[in-house]
């Protein structure tokens, strides 16, 4: 079982990491968003459920649980006689990860609580106006959708920005952008390798917004602007969700809309990255048939002749 652990936990998704940073720029914002989170989310449950595997190898290791179920201890510990390590260590590791991804979900879990305490107004009403002098907006994903911008920040715009500024949210409502983000957040969270698609997909999402908004006002120079603006404003509020200033990229977002990537697109070129992906969830496919064999054969050994 142990090259299973190997290709899963340790070589896939970093694999998949490495092929998400060649494709990334090959392909439009949204293409690339979805295309890394869901590589990355297929590599992270590849690699999860083969550390569950392993950890129930752990605990099928115990003596009183062999005794129990009538298993040979020597037969399940002997297929990972040459590391013994391995299953206690995916046991360590499972645990981690469930705790770095509750962490992760209960970040999430705050832009529902926000959904919830504007379910009172009426559906119509898709964007709120807060007073309140922090300069902020965001968008608010639900049923329905709403975009929360505050007095300070609309104070701050122009009206040719702040209808940007809403183009731009829309767009994260409508491309259901919180669903890809959150994605990749949880497999970053449950695989340090693929922290860095957590983060790529943040940037993408964003790239999307831009692009949508820049073509529904017209003018990608005024998107940029915005962004700029709402980003100057910003800086110093911690906010919610997904928003035109989201921090750490937008110097590149502004360039992006300004002087567009001239490289040719590779639509096709998605396909790598998921396929590595899916290799993974394959091969974890085979590993739990292997640990199913094995449990069979502990069971068989013990039997008495």
């Amino acid at each position: 079982m142990f090259d299973h652990f190997v290709w899963s936990v340790l070589v896939a998704p970093v694999l998949v990491v490495g092929a998400a940073r060649v494709v990334a720029g090959r392909l439009r914002p949204g293409a690339g968003a979805a295309v890394l989170a869901w590589s990355a989310a297929a590599a992270a449950c590849g690699a999860v459920a083969n550390l569950a595997l392993f950890s129930a190898k752990a605990f099928a290791e115990v003596p009183a649980v062999d005794a129990y179920f009538g298993w040979s201890r020597g037969t399940v510990l002997a297929d990972t006689a040459h590391v013994p390590w391995v299953s206690w260590a995916s046991a360590a590791l499972l645990a981690w990860c469930a705790v770095s991804a509750a962490l992760v979900w209960r970040r999430h879990r705050r832009g529902r609580e926000v959904a919830r305490t504007l379910a009172p107004l009426p559906d119509d009403q898709r964007i709120v106006l807060v007073p309140e002098d922090s300069p902020d907006a965001f968008a608010v994903p639900g049923r329905p959708g709403r975009i929360v911008v505050t007095s300070g920040m609309r104070a701050t715009l122009t009206d040719a920005q702040y209808t940007a500024l809403l183009a731009h949210e829309r767009a994260h409502l409508d491309g259901r952008h919180h669903r890809l983000v959150l994605m990749a957040d949880l497999a970053g969270a449950l695989h340090p390798a693929l922290a860095w698609v957590a983060r790529r997909v943040g940037y993408l999402v964003e790239r999307d917004a831009d692009e949508i908004a820049a073509a529904e006002v017209g003018s990608r120079r005024t998107v940029a602007k915005a962004i700029a603006a709402a980003a100057l404003a910003a800086r110093e509020t911690p906010s919610l969700g997904l928003h035109l200033a989201r921090p750490g990229a937008v110097p590149r977002r502004v360039t992006s809309l300004l002087s567009p990537d001239r490289r040719t697109l590779l639509p096709w070129a998605g396909i790598l990255p998921l396929a590595l992906a899916a290799s993974s969830l394959v091969w974890t496919g085979e590993a739990a048939l292997d640990f199913e064999q094995l449990l069979r054969a502990a069971h068989q050994t013990s039997l008495p002749r």
